[in-house]
């Protein structure tokens, strides 16, 4: 069985700055974003704080609400991680 990362790994936190960066670029609230991705704000918020944990398929879709490219943003996201 696959081990569970902390959400407190440094990736997580690689990840979490990147999906505020994205809603952030596309000039979204956390409001505009959660209504695009039909997830409640709070909900949203928790993802970013690191309090809850971003499936992939949630993580492609939160790309696209935000205009980006997902395997654009997975490459940027890699290249952070070194």
């Amino acid at each position: 069985m696959p081990r569970t990362i902390p959400i407190r790994d440094p990736r997580y936190v690689r990840l979490r700055k990147q999906l505020h960066a994205l809603r952030t670029q596309a000039g979204l609230t956390q409001v505009e974003l959660a209504a695009r991705l039909r997830i409640d704000q709070s909900n949203l918020s928790k993802i970013e704080r690191g309090e809850r944990y971003l499936d992939t398929l949630a993580y492609v879709d939160w790309c696209r609400a935000c205009g980006v490219e997902p395997t654009d943003a997975l490459q940027q996201l890699l290249e952070l991680d070194g």
